[in-house]
């Protein structure tokens, strides 16, 4: 399916999420994540294209056996617990939270429309990007693909920050339909790991193939749910939430921009 055909199939379903959204948020009182069967997930994930986390476990850690074993942090990982990628000058003045499931929809449509925008003004010294990564999705709709590109992107920031950068462009520009599981085929992560220069190292794909990286991956991910952030893509400057996705599309990168000055004067 292209980039064009997808895109609109996800902008259609998005008054369907927002109206459940709201209807769930009236009727519950909902304050962040609401516990829900896992099959009454699915099905509003399902009908609807959904990208925000619902359940207070999203799908990271049991299913994997790989993600029961020891817990490996990459190189290059910050934060606490080292749930937290950091990209651009330590010393910038500013600090551009960024949300993100691999799986979701929404967030490739941002990265595609803006993300270079935004790398710009990081490169440019703006601000730095603390990227925080969610894998609510597997529960969502079913499948391992964003644990497990999680997984393979902790391997890439293992090699360094630029790597990671690279790869999780790479992952974006090839997302697959939020309900196939693409990602969940290691061998087909290997093959986009190959479009970045330098990055597929003997190391590297040893790691993807053996998932060492999936217990990081699951810490990550509680991370994520320890949060006050209900869904991706979510973007915040110095603490306030950026409007990136309004009626189901994404900040031009000139709304984004504007929206940065607007913070940082």
């Amino acid at each position: 399916m292209s980039n064009t055909r997808r895109t609109s199939t996800k902008i259609s379903a998005t008054e369907r999420m927002r109206t459940a959204r709201e209807q769930a948020e009236r009727a519950d009182r909902v304050r962040r994540r609401v516990v829900v069967g896992a099959a009454s997930a699915a099905v509003l994930a399902l009908a609807a294209g959904v990208a925000f986390a619902v359940g207070g476990s999203s799908g990271s850690g049991s299913a994997d056996a790989a993600a029961s074993g020891p817990l490996v942090t990459p190189a290059n990982a910050g934060g606490p617990d080292g749930t937290v990628i950091t990209y651009g000058k330590a010393d910038a003045p500013h600090t551009l939270e960024v949300y993100e499931d691999f799986r979701c929809p929404y967030c490739e449509q941002l990265e595609t429309t803006t993300g270079r925008t935004v790398q710009q003004l990081a490169d440019a010294g703006t601000y730095k990007i603390e990227y925080h990564l969610a894998t609510f999705l597997d529960k969502n709709l079913g499948g391992k693909g964003s644990r497990t590109a999680l997984a393979a992107v902790g391997a890439a920031l293992n090699e360094g920050v630029d790597k990671f950068k690279q790869f999780h462009d790479v992952l974006y520009a090839n997302q697959p339909d939020e309900k196939s599981d693409g990602f969940g085929d290691v061998n087909h992560l290997l093959d986009l790991a190959g479009q970045v220069p330098g990055l597929k190292t003997d190391a590297f794909v040893k790691a993807v193939q053996d998932g060492t990286y999936a217990p990081w991956a699951a810490k990550v991910n509680e991370a994520f749910n320890s949060s006050d952030v209900t869904g991706t893509p979510t973007v915040k400057l110095d603490g306030k939430k950026l409007d990136v996705l309004s009626n189901g599309k994404a900040a031009t990168p000139e709304q984004f921009t504007a929206m940065v000055k607007q913070v940082t004067g």
